[in-house]
């Protein structure tokens, strides 16, 4: 679904990723692992759009991507859910939910029915502001209203930050359930090892803006890939 070579990316004159290889295959969840400041988040805003990029080969879905911005890539089906989450505050959750269907067909805008299977809070919430709700539940609103987009390629930068442990357990499940519907292509950025590394198939660990370590589940030592992102 998802094939970089040679990603670079530069903020002014500063290079912060150097030639990044990487590939995100459908029904399986690809984790990018660092510590603070490698560039995991760059690398992310740079697949969606937000940030572009500077050089490199990016594929999405067969098609070679140019320097599209970010409203064209959620078009193609990128589903980006951001660190710190970046709900509406003063809208509703419907009213977030429903930011999704800009990417949608007319015919097709309407919240399915798995988005609240999912994450049953939400339909109790709907009309509750997005700003009143807790970290985990905005969380999972973030979530949420990348998938009413009906997303290829899902982003999520950090989804366990902040949250607490029974909203964690319930992400995982969420993104395993995702990952086995095995329509979409997931990239995990996580420095939270055990929730990764339960839920990857591949693993690239990213240091000074480069892939320094990368493998599959099974392929790669679990005690080394841990050394490696440990501060």
């Amino acid at each position: 679904m998802l094939r970089l070579e040679g990603l670079t990316l530069h903020y002014g004159g500063s290079q912060i990723l150097n030639g990044i290889d990487l590939t995100a295959r459908l029904g399986e969840v690809t984790c990018v692992m660092g510590t603070n400041g490698v560039g995991k988040t760059s690398l992310l805003k740079a697949i969606s759009g937000t940030h572009p990029r500077s050089d490199g080969v990016y594929v999405l879905d067969g098609e070679e991507i140019g320097r599209a911005p970010a409203h064209v890539l959620a078009r193609k089906g990128v589903g980006y859910v951001p660190q710190g989450r970046d709900i509406f505050p003063l809208l509703t959750v419907r009213e977030n939910l429903e930011t999704g269907f800009a990417c949608l067909p007319a015919g097709s805008h309407r919240i399915p029915d798995e988005i609240f299977e999912l994450f049953p809070i939400l339909k109790d919430f709907l009309n509750r502001r997005g700003g009143d709700l807790s970290g985990g539940q905005q969380q999972q609103l973030a979530i949420a209203r990348a998938l009413i987009a009906r997303p290829k390629l899902l982003l999520l930068d950090e989804p366990t930050e902040g949250i607490q442990p029974n909203i964690i357990q319930q992400i995982g499940r969420v993104i395993a359930h995702l990952r086995e519907r095995a329509d979409m292509a997931i990239v995990l950025v996580e420095q939270y090892f055990s929730f990764a590394y339960d839920l990857g198939d591949s693993f690239h660990v990213v240091e000074r803006g480069a892939v320094k370590m990368s493998g599959r589940k099974g392929k790669i030592d679990r005690e080394s890939l841990l050394g490696s992102v440990s501060v």
